[in-house]
């Protein structure tokens, strides 16, 4: 099933209570927003937007958390912020949190409608949903046996993951030590317990099945695309680069092959400049050493930007270029296309499928393929800015609005 449909006013109503797993932004309250943060962010927003019964769960450091409509309203407002106010007692004994979520558990447990012990979730959930609900998790956070069965045991209650992407399990030299192996364990657990898996592609489909089976079972799934709806951003004061330039925009880890750009700058003598946007990630000392050293004058390293600032830079950028290794789904993508920028990346399949013929494809094997490309962009006048082989302006972005269609028309 693909995205698309009717409008989510057309839809009946269900009056079955949808409970939202919000551990993920509670976790990384405060911080710049990821791509799996905004997706759960749109999760948030979209529930709260719902003429039905709505709640949320989170983790704690001590337990589990559950809100209302009204605590998640104040959630969804200090969430980004992270002004929550001082910390209270307990919290302050949770020694390995920063001091943004000890602050927002306080907060939080204030607003709860219940809380519980990790041992008592099932009697929370009992008495909260006991003619049923719709559990949605969407954050890869949270998937956890005890919580899986806590739900189970509650009749007509439904359990829906959403699953990102499997590329840890797929591409597992370049993951942070330690973390495949409890990528895999969590989504062992979906594939046991999960009723429902919502993919952002078809490719994550596939490698869910793929995957899954080797697990042991497969639950039903279906593909609805994420949606990429550009807010309106305030003007903000942007970082000061050389013009012309081109843009890159991801983790500054192996998968995103920064290397291979690096490389390719430092073969062109009059190559323009290029503003790499992104956090430094893990595994990627190299990479890293040689930003720091700064041989190449004409690349700008960017670090911590708030949305505002990328989408100024991504605005006024010749091309976005995206030499990656493996993506999930290409939210920075979809954007630059969104905006009338032009986009060279890799020939990936998950590319093929969300952005169509728009990209300008070129084998990561071929540097100098990317350079001719790039050089045609700079050779093209201003009044043409956004324009490869097709207008850009007619990449249309999947909508949020076709993706919650579909989830309500699976779930009800």
């Amino acid at each position: 099933m693909r995205g698309g449909g009717t409008k989510l006013g057309t839809i009946p109503n269900n009056d079955r209570p949808i409970c939202l797993d919000l551990t993920r932004l509670l976790s990384r309250t405060g911080m710049v927003h990821t791509g799996v943060d905004r997706v759960e962010w749109a999760y948030l927003e979209w529930c709260l937007s719902l003429d039905r019964p709505v709640f949320a769960l989170v983790r704690s450091a001590f337990g589990y958390f559950l809100l209302d409509r009204v605590s998640m309203a104040f959630a969804h407002q200090h969430l980004r912020t992270a002004d929550w106010g001082k910390t209270d007692l307990l919290s302050q004994f949770a020694f390995k949190l920063s001091p943004a979520r000890r602050a927002a558990e306080a907060a939080l447990r204030k607003h709860a409608i219940a809380r519980a012990t990790p041992s008592r979730i099932g009697v929370l959930l009992r008495r909260n949903f006991a003619d049923g609900v719709l559990y949605l998790n969407t954050g890869h956070s949270n998937l956890s046996k005890r919580v899986f069965r806590a739900f189970h045991s509650l009749k007509g209650a439904q359990i829906g993951v959403l699953i990102h992407d499997l590329i840890p399990l797929d591409w597992p030299d370049y993951q942070r030590a330690g973390t495949v192996a409890q990528f895999e364990k969590r989504m062992r657990v979906v594939s046991q317990f999960a009723d429902v898996l919502i993919c952002n592609s078809q490719q994550t489909l596939d490698d869910c099945t793929r995957h899954f089976k080797g697990f042991g079972r497969m639950p039903e799934a279906f593909v609805a695309h994420l949606g990429v709806d550009l807010p309106d951003h305030p003007e903000v004061a942007l970082p000061q680069v050389p013009r012309p330039y081109v843009i890159t925009i991801g983790t500054i880890e192996p998968r995103k092959n920064h290397v291979f750009l690096l490389d390719l700058w430092d073969q062109w003598e009059e190559a323009p400049h290029l503003v790499i946007c992104g956090n430094r990630g893990w595994k990627n000392e190299d990479v890293f050493a040689r930003l720091d050293k700064g041989d190449t004058a004409n690349i700008t390293e960017l670090n911590g930007l708030e949305d505002a600032q990328m989408m100024g830079l991504l605005k006024g950028a010749k091309a976005a270029l995206f030499p990656s290794l493996a993506e999930g789904f290409g939210l920075p993508q979809v954007e630059a296309l969104s905006l009338g920028v032009p986009v060279i990346c890799g020939d990936l399949g998950i590319y093929r499928e969300i952005l169509g013929e728009f990209p300008v494809y070129a084998t990561t094997s071929n540097a100098y393929d990317w350079r001719i490309e790039v050089e045609k962009l700079l050779r093209q006048d201003s009044e043409n800015h956004g324009r490869v082989v097709k207008d850009q302006a007619q990449f249309t972005a999947p909508k949020w609005d076709a993706h919650f269609n579909l989830v309500l028309r699976h779930f009800g």
